[in-house]
Protein backbone atom coordinates (compact mmCIF):
# COMPACT_ATOMS: atom_id res chain seq x y z
CA UNK A 1 0.00 0.00 0.00
CA UNK A 2 3.01 2.29 1.05
CA UNK A 3 4.52 1.43 -2.18
CA UNK A 4 1.48 2.50 -4.29
CA UNK A 5 1.21 5.89 -3.03
CA UNK A 6 4.44 6.52 -3.45
CA UNK A 7 3.99 5.82 -6.86
CA UNK A 8 1.01 7.73 -7.51
CA UNK A 9 2.93 10.49 -5.38
CA UNK A 10 6.75 10.89 -7.45
CA UNK A 11 3.50 10.73 -11.20
CA UNK A 12 2.16 13.75 -9.91
CA UNK A 13 5.07 15.39 -9.75
CA UNK A 14 6.63 14.10 -12.71
CA UNK A 15 3.41 15.82 -14.10
CA UNK A 16 3.60 18.90 -12.42
CA UNK A 17 6.90 19.05 -13.49
CA UNK A 18 6.27 18.76 -17.25
CA UNK A 19 3.86 21.25 -17.27
CA UNK A 20 6.05 24.03 -15.75
CA UNK A 21 8.71 23.39 -18.52
CA UNK A 22 6.28 23.77 -21.19
CA UNK A 23 4.69 26.76 -19.84
CA UNK A 24 8.01 28.30 -19.59
CA UNK A 25 8.97 27.11 -23.55
CA UNK A 26 5.94 28.91 -24.27
CA UNK A 27 6.60 32.39 -22.81
CA UNK A 28 10.23 32.16 -24.36
CA UNK A 29 8.93 31.35 -27.77
CA UNK A 30 6.06 34.23 -27.50
CA UNK A 31 8.83 36.88 -26.24
CA UNK A 32 10.96 35.57 -28.87
CA UNK A 33 8.35 36.36 -31.58
CA UNK A 34 7.56 39.78 -30.20
CA UNK A 35 11.41 40.75 -30.00
CA UNK A 36 11.11 39.72 -33.42
CA UNK A 37 8.43 42.19 -34.87
CA UNK A 38 9.81 45.02 -32.55
CA UNK A 39 12.71 44.87 -34.54
CA UNK A 40 10.94 44.50 -38.32
CA UNK A 41 9.28 47.58 -37.22
CA UNK A 42 12.56 49.59 -36.00
CA UNK A 43 14.46 48.73 -38.94
CA UNK A 44 11.22 49.82 -41.28
CA UNK A 45 11.83 53.30 -39.16
CA UNK A 46 15.13 53.11 -39.68
CA UNK A 47 14.62 52.67 -43.75
CA UNK A 48 12.33 55.65 -44.01
CA UNK A 49 14.18 57.61 -41.88
CA UNK A 50 17.42 56.90 -43.79
CA UNK A 51 15.38 57.68 -47.07
CA UNK A 52 14.22 61.09 -45.89
CA UNK A 53 17.34 61.99 -44.43
CA UNK A 54 18.90 61.15 -47.88
CA UNK A 55 16.96 63.08 -49.41
CA UNK A 56 17.17 66.15 -47.48
CA UNK A 57 21.16 65.73 -48.06
CA UNK A 58 20.56 65.89 -51.36
CA UNK A 59 18.04 68.62 -50.91
CA UNK A 60 20.90 70.63 -49.60
CA UNK A 61 24.02 69.66 -51.49
CA UNK A 62 21.84 70.53 -55.08
CA UNK A 63 21.56 74.01 -53.29
CA UNK A 64 24.85 74.48 -52.47
CA UNK A 65 26.45 73.68 -56.37
CA UNK A 66 27.28 76.58 -57.52
CA UNK A 67 25.22 78.45 -59.93
CA UNK A 68 26.44 81.46 -61.79
CA UNK A 69 25.10 84.57 -60.25
CA UNK A 70 23.27 87.39 -62.15
CA UNK A 71 25.96 89.84 -61.49
CA UNK A 72 28.59 87.60 -63.26
CA UNK A 73 26.50 87.56 -66.42
CA UNK A 74 27.81 89.55 -69.52
CA UNK A 75 26.08 91.93 -70.91
CA UNK A 76 25.28 90.09 -74.09
CA UNK A 77 24.63 86.80 -71.70
CA UNK A 78 22.09 88.98 -69.76
CA UNK A 79 18.68 88.30 -70.33
CA UNK A 80 16.37 91.57 -71.43
CA UNK A 81 13.46 91.66 -72.81
CA UNK A 82 12.68 94.79 -75.25
CA UNK A 83 9.51 96.10 -75.96
CA UNK A 84 8.93 99.02 -78.58
CA UNK A 85 5.70 101.25 -78.99
CA UNK A 86 5.53 103.49 -82.33
CA UNK A 87 3.16 105.68 -83.85
CA UNK A 88 4.03 107.37 -87.37
CA UNK A 89 1.70 108.95 -90.20
CA UNK A 90 1.74 108.20 -93.63
CA UNK A 91 -0.20 109.65 -96.89
CA UNK A 92 -0.41 105.98 -98.02
CA UNK A 93 -1.17 103.14 -95.01
CA UNK A 94 -1.90 100.68 -97.67
CA UNK A 95 2.28 101.16 -99.54
CA UNK A 96 3.11 101.78 -95.59
CA UNK A 97 2.10 98.28 -94.35
CA UNK A 98 3.30 96.59 -97.36
CA UNK A 99 6.85 98.48 -96.46
CA UNK A 100 6.93 97.66 -92.71
CA UNK A 101 5.80 93.31 -93.49
CA UNK A 102 8.95 93.46 -95.74
CA UNK A 103 11.13 95.06 -93.41
CA UNK A 104 9.75 92.56 -90.93
CA UNK A 105 10.62 89.41 -92.90
CA UNK A 106 14.01 90.81 -93.99
CA UNK A 107 15.17 90.94 -90.17
CA UNK A 108 13.84 87.40 -89.70
CA UNK A 109 10.81 88.21 -87.91
CA UNK A 110 7.11 87.68 -87.80
CA UNK A 111 4.16 89.34 -87.74
CA UNK A 112 2.23 88.69 -84.56
CA UNK A 113 -1.09 90.60 -85.12
CA UNK A 114 -2.29 92.83 -87.76
CA UNK A 115 -5.67 94.86 -88.41
CA UNK A 116 -6.69 98.17 -89.85
CA UNK A 117 -9.38 100.57 -88.69
CA UNK A 118 -11.33 103.46 -91.08
CA UNK A 119 -12.40 106.96 -89.57
CA UNK A 120 -15.72 107.89 -92.44
CA UNK A 121 -15.42 111.64 -90.51
CA UNK A 122 -11.55 112.21 -90.86
CA UNK A 123 -12.06 110.42 -94.26
CA UNK A 124 -8.21 109.07 -92.51
CA UNK A 125 -7.18 105.12 -91.81
CA UNK A 126 -5.51 103.80 -89.04
CA UNK A 127 -3.52 100.34 -88.82
CA UNK A 128 -1.75 98.10 -86.91
CA UNK A 129 1.20 95.85 -86.77
CA UNK A 130 2.15 93.78 -83.54
CA UNK A 131 5.81 91.84 -84.61
CA UNK A 132 8.37 90.01 -82.97
CA UNK A 133 12.00 90.73 -84.07
CA UNK A 134 15.20 88.53 -83.10
CA UNK A 135 16.95 90.34 -80.49
CA UNK A 136 20.18 90.84 -82.09
CA UNK A 137 18.20 92.75 -85.70
CA UNK A 138 15.94 95.01 -83.10
CA UNK A 139 18.46 97.82 -83.10
CA UNK A 140 18.84 98.26 -86.82
CA UNK A 141 15.13 96.97 -87.41
CA UNK A 142 13.74 100.29 -85.15
CA UNK A 143 16.51 102.60 -86.85
CA UNK A 144 14.75 101.47 -90.54
CA UNK A 145 11.59 101.86 -88.67
CA UNK A 146 11.83 105.55 -87.45
CA UNK A 147 13.71 106.39 -90.33
CA UNK A 148 11.19 105.17 -92.97
CA UNK A 149 9.00 106.62 -95.05
CA UNK A 150 6.33 108.98 -92.89
CA UNK A 151 6.82 111.45 -89.99
CA UNK A 152 7.58 109.94 -86.52
CA UNK A 153 4.62 110.89 -83.85
CA UNK A 154 6.30 108.92 -80.99
CA UNK A 155 8.17 106.00 -80.26
CA UNK A 156 9.24 104.78 -77.15
CA UNK A 157 11.47 101.79 -76.34
CA UNK A 158 11.60 99.81 -72.55
CA UNK A 159 13.39 96.84 -71.34
CA UNK A 160 12.88 94.56 -68.37
CA UNK A 161 15.99 92.44 -66.86
CA UNK A 162 15.13 89.09 -66.05
CA UNK A 163 18.27 87.68 -65.06
CA UNK A 164 18.07 87.60 -62.02
CA UNK A 165 15.26 85.50 -62.04
CA UNK A 166 16.44 83.14 -64.85
CA UNK A 167 19.72 82.37 -62.48
CA UNK A 168 17.26 81.74 -59.47
CA UNK A 169 14.84 79.22 -61.79
CA UNK A 170 18.14 77.62 -63.44
CA UNK A 171 19.53 77.19 -59.73
CA UNK A 172 16.04 75.51 -58.40
CA UNK A 173 16.08 73.30 -61.60
CA UNK A 174 19.26 71.86 -61.17
CA UNK A 175 18.38 71.06 -57.78
CA UNK A 176 15.01 69.61 -58.75
CA UNK A 177 17.01 67.32 -61.07
CA UNK A 178 19.32 65.96 -58.51
CA UNK A 179 16.31 65.33 -55.88
CA UNK A 180 14.63 63.76 -58.88
CA UNK A 181 17.79 61.08 -59.44
CA UNK A 182 18.14 60.31 -55.70
CA UNK A 183 14.28 59.72 -55.52
CA UNK A 184 14.71 56.99 -58.42
CA UNK A 185 17.61 55.24 -56.90
CA UNK A 186 15.75 55.44 -53.55
CA UNK A 187 12.58 53.72 -55.91
CA UNK A 188 14.48 50.91 -56.91
CA UNK A 189 16.03 49.79 -53.83
CA UNK A 190 11.95 49.58 -52.18
CA UNK A 191 11.06 46.38 -51.36
CA UNK A 192 7.71 47.28 -49.67
CA UNK A 193 4.70 48.90 -51.32
CA UNK A 194 4.08 51.84 -48.44
CA UNK A 195 7.65 52.61 -48.97
CA UNK A 196 7.58 53.16 -52.86
CA UNK A 197 4.00 54.66 -52.49
CA UNK A 198 5.43 57.15 -50.67
CA UNK A 199 8.68 57.86 -52.33
CA UNK A 200 6.12 57.75 -55.42
CA UNK A 201 4.27 60.42 -54.52
CA UNK A 202 7.31 62.63 -53.68
CA UNK A 203 8.72 61.97 -57.30
CA UNK A 204 6.01 63.45 -59.13
CA UNK A 205 5.65 66.43 -56.95
CA UNK A 206 9.15 67.36 -57.67
CA UNK A 207 8.57 66.34 -61.43
CA UNK A 208 5.71 68.77 -61.15
CA UNK A 209 7.76 71.79 -59.89
CA UNK A 210 10.23 70.73 -62.61
CA UNK A 211 8.00 71.05 -65.53
CA UNK A 212 6.88 74.52 -63.89
CA UNK A 213 10.24 75.47 -63.50
CA UNK A 214 10.86 74.85 -67.07
CA UNK A 215 8.00 76.08 -68.53
CA UNK A 216 8.69 79.41 -66.71
CA UNK A 217 12.54 79.79 -67.84
CA UNK A 218 11.30 78.82 -71.70
CA UNK A 219 9.14 81.47 -71.35
CA UNK A 220 11.56 84.14 -70.25
CA UNK A 221 14.29 82.60 -73.49
CA UNK A 222 11.72 83.43 -75.80
CA UNK A 223 10.70 86.69 -74.43
CA UNK A 224 14.60 87.71 -74.22
CA UNK A 225 15.44 86.04 -77.77
CA UNK A 226 12.71 87.97 -79.61
CA UNK A 227 11.82 91.49 -79.13
CA UNK A 228 8.06 92.62 -79.25
CA UNK A 229 7.55 95.76 -81.66
CA UNK A 230 4.21 97.86 -81.54
CA UNK A 231 3.71 99.91 -84.85
CA UNK A 232 0.83 102.23 -85.15
CA UNK A 233 0.46 103.91 -88.55
CA UNK A 234 -2.04 106.83 -89.50
CA UNK A 235 -2.91 107.83 -92.46
CA UNK A 236 -3.93 111.84 -93.48
CA UNK A 237 -4.80 112.32 -97.13
CA UNK A 238 -4.22 116.31 -96.71
CA UNK A 239 -1.15 116.79 -95.14
CA UNK A 240 1.57 115.84 -93.26
CA UNK A 241 2.55 118.83 -90.48
CA UNK A 242 5.40 120.39 -91.65
CA UNK A 243 6.96 124.14 -90.61
CA UNK A 244 8.63 124.21 -94.11
CA UNK A 245 5.78 123.87 -96.84
CA UNK A 246 6.52 125.13 -100.05
CA UNK A 247 4.19 127.36 -102.47
CA UNK A 248 2.30 124.38 -104.75
CA UNK A 249 2.14 122.28 -101.70
CA UNK A 250 0.32 125.20 -99.62
CA UNK A 251 -1.96 125.78 -102.73
CA UNK A 252 -2.88 122.12 -102.99
CA UNK A 253 -3.94 122.37 -99.49
CA UNK A 254 -6.32 124.97 -99.98
CA UNK A 255 -7.44 123.61 -103.29
CA UNK A 256 -8.30 120.61 -101.50
CA UNK A 257 -10.21 122.55 -98.42
CA UNK A 258 -12.15 124.41 -100.91
CA UNK A 259 -13.24 121.35 -102.68
CA UNK A 260 -14.14 119.71 -99.53
CA UNK A 261 -16.17 122.80 -98.83
CA UNK A 262 -18.61 123.31 -101.68
CA UNK A 263 -19.20 119.43 -101.51
CA UNK A 264 -19.77 119.67 -97.57
CA UNK A 265 -22.00 122.50 -98.77
CA UNK A 266 -23.88 120.56 -101.52
CA UNK A 267 -24.14 117.78 -99.83
CA UNK A 268 -25.88 120.07 -96.59
CA UNK A 269 -28.30 121.34 -99.45
CA UNK A 270 -29.28 118.03 -100.86
CA UNK A 271 -29.69 116.43 -96.98
CA UNK A 272 -31.87 119.66 -96.55
CA UNK A 273 -33.96 119.13 -99.55
CA UNK A 274 -33.98 115.43 -99.09
CA UNK A 275 -35.39 115.57 -95.66
CA UNK A 276 -37.80 118.02 -95.82
CA UNK A 277 -39.36 117.19 -98.88
CA UNK A 278 -42.81 116.08 -97.51
CA UNK A 279 -43.00 120.24 -96.61
CA UNK A 280 -41.47 121.20 -99.63
CA UNK A 281 -44.46 119.60 -101.32
CA UNK A 282 -46.98 121.23 -99.16
CA UNK A 283 -45.67 124.70 -99.63
CA UNK A 284 -45.45 124.23 -103.10
CA UNK A 285 -48.75 123.04 -103.50
CA UNK A 286 -50.38 126.19 -101.27
CA UNK A 287 -48.13 128.64 -103.13
CA UNK A 288 -49.00 127.28 -106.99
CA UNK A 289 -53.02 127.10 -105.53
CA UNK A 290 -52.49 130.45 -104.14
CA UNK A 291 -50.89 131.81 -107.34
CA UNK A 292 -53.71 130.55 -109.49
CA UNK A 293 -56.52 132.06 -107.10
CA UNK A 294 -54.52 135.67 -107.04
CA UNK A 295 -53.84 135.56 -111.29
CA UNK A 296 -57.75 135.27 -111.19
CA UNK A 297 -58.94 137.58 -108.74
CA UNK A 298 -56.46 139.63 -110.61
CA UNK A 299 -58.43 138.88 -114.04
CA UNK A 300 -61.62 139.62 -112.74
CA UNK A 301 -61.03 143.36 -111.66
CA UNK A 302 -59.03 143.99 -114.82
CA UNK A 303 -62.05 143.30 -116.85
CA UNK A 304 -64.81 145.21 -114.18
CA UNK A 305 -62.57 148.74 -114.54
Amino acid sequence: MRSRLFLLLCFFLILLTSCDERSDSSDQSNSVSSNQDDKTTIQTEDSREMANSGKEQTEQKAEETEVPKADTYDVDQRKVIYTADTRIEVKDLQKKIATLESLIIDYDGYIVESSRSNDTKENNRTGFITARVPQTNFKPFMDEVESGEGKLLSSNISGQDVTEEYVDLESRLQSKKVVEKRLLAFMEQAEKTEDLLAISEDLAEVQEEIEQITGRMNYLQNKADLATVHIEIQENYVSIEDGNLNTWEATKQQFIKSINFLLKVISNVFVFIAGNMPVLILISVLGWLGWIFIRKWVKQNHKEK
